[in-house]
């Protein structure tokens, strides 16, 4: 049996900490793999590596980076579609699905690209008497990355790339329940030419991220999970003094207004509700019908829909959604479902039956459809990460307004109408951190900011975008005077620049 180790200092390296983890293929529920779980001495190893390697790399110039990026991304686009069966094998998503997960994080590669511009500074000429004033972008140093299973290319990358552009050295601690990928990333950076020790794969559990989060050396950590997690994280980061950027769980609503198309809007609920097996943070998870006659038709066209859902392994190129990541998630949300059944929610699809001919031990599990949730269930209250929606009726805009803004997460929501001003009203006043108006999953572009609200996001700055470079990067503002004709003698009062 396979056995994964770390990429330590541009190399894969055994561990050495003697413990393990089984890593599953979802489809059948056998295992294919062990991983490595890293003590505190191999993090310090990979700290070690990283922190010997920076400063040259952070002195080498944006565009030399820039075109290590851009060989990276060369090499990413010419192994697609290996990567991508790779990620289905852990992971338990479809192949297409899988090519989205990598796709997405490529764009942001793509992005990184860019690094000679995105780190330009400022500069005033003549700001005051003979004197000139420009800031400039420095690499923090040492930063880390610890990311979740359920996207194991895309938000990797979103990290990664541009801390490493930035001129950082870069510890991943990837999940430990599907870590191939990231470890073949790490294998292509290096033959793209990025210098040993910059990047690095701890794989482990909660012990490496403790270590993470103590080492005086890792300057920035950002991360990736439930928000009890990033809440936990973020503390204990901040409390060393290391910069912080934490995005947690999510109960995502679609408001689907009386005007709305509504074919469209079922289209839409079927794909962001059941597409990854709702292992996403940005899948919708709530719909949010107004009026009692749109509930209705919304109902009569979405029962068929989730009961005709297509389940199958990831190797099948027609299914809808595969098996779920673990026989212990699969467990935790049909207790959800149970749950939501206690609780008085009618169960409307019950997709807790399910088996997959041949696959009898995968992770499986039919669509869910609640109907009636109310705002005190739990399964509305809580993040369930599984094929599982609940539709709450709204008895009119405001109700449907307040639902999003009030609920403790805030990552995502979205509202289908034809209205233009209900759609405008919507977007201004919502409590959440991504709108989509008529657009179910609102993932921004890679030159925009990645980041949710409330309870779903702690700290200041997002990924990706603008917000990525601000994090990875300090900067330094200079005031430069020179002496020649500047009148001498000591001033004791406060410089100005008049």
């Amino acid at each position: 049996m396979n056995t994964i180790g770390h990429f330590i200092g541009g190399k894969t390296v055994a561990g050495t900490s003697g413990r393990f983890s089984d890593v599953y293929e979802p489809m059948t529920g056998e295992v294919q793999a062990k991983v490595t779980l890293a003590s505190k001495a191999e993090l310090r190893a990979a700290v070690e590596n990283a922190k010997a390697a920076q400063p040259a790399w952070g002195a080498t110039n944006p565009q030399r980076r820039a075109r290590v990026m851009m060989k990276f991304l060369d090499l990413l686009n010419k192994e697609y579609d290996s990567l991508a069966e790779l990620l289905a094998r852990e992971h338990g998503k479809t192949i297409p699905d899988a090519k989205g997960d990598i796709q997405r994080g490529l764009e942001v590669v793509e992005f990184a690209c860019g690094i000679p511009h995105l780190m330009k500074g400022e500069y005033t000429e003549g700001a005051g008497p003979s004197i000139d004033v420009y800031s400039m972008r420095q690499p923090l140093g040492v930063v880390a990355g610890i990311t979740p299973f359920n996207f194991p290319a895309m938000i990797p990358l979103w990290k990664c790339a541009p801390a490493i552009a930035c001129g950082n050295a870069f510890i991943l601690k990837p999940s430990e329940r599907d870590p191939s990928v990231p470890m073949r990333i790490a294998e292509l950076f290096l033959e793209a030419g990025l210098p040993a020790g910059i990047l690095n794969v701890v794989n482990g559990d909660k012990e490496a991220v403790d270590a993470i989060l103590d080492d005086p050396d890792i300057k920035a950590v950002g991360f990736v999970g439930s928000s009890p997690i990033a809440e936990y994280i973020y503390g204990r980061a901040a409390s060393t003094g290391k910069r912080v950027q934490c995005f947690g769980g999510a109960k995502n609503h679609m408001i689907i207004m009386p005007d709305a198309d509504m074919d469209q809007a079922v289209d839409a609920l079927i794909g962001a509700g059941y597409g990854s097996a709702g292992e996403r943070c940005m899948a919708v998870s709530v719909a949010v019908p107004v009026g009692k006659a749109t509930a209705d038709r919304l109902m009569d066209k979405l029962i068929p829909r989730v009961e005709g859902l297509k389940i199958g392994p990831s190797t099948d190129l027609t299914a809808d959604y595969g098996p779920l990541v673990s026989k212990a998630h699969l467990e935790k949300v049909k207790d959800y479902i149970d749950l939501g059944v206690r609780e008085g929610a009618k169960l409307a699809v019950d997709g807790r039956g399910f088996t997959m001919q041949g696959y009898e031990n995968g992770f499986y599990l039919g669509g869910c459809l609640f109907d009636d949730v109310t705002p005190d269930m739990r399964i509305y209250k809580e993040e369930i990460f599984g094929p599982v929606l609940s539709v709450v009726r709204a008895k009119d805009y405001a109700e449907a307004l307040r639902l999003p803004t009030e609920h403790e997460y805030g990552n995502g929501v979205a509202i289908f109408t034809r209205d233009g001003d209900a759609a405008r009203d919507f977007a201004a006043r919502v409590e959440v951190g991504m709108v989509g108006i008529n657009v179910p999953i609102p993932v921004p572009i890679a030159y925009y900011t990645f980041g949710g609200w409330k309870r779903s996001g702690f700290g200041d700055l997002n990924q990706h975008g603008p917000d990525s470079i601000r994090f990875y990067t300090k900067t330094k503002t200079v005031t430069s005077r020179w002496p020649s004709g500047v009148k001498e003698g000591a001033e004791f009062s406060i410089p100005t620049m008049g």
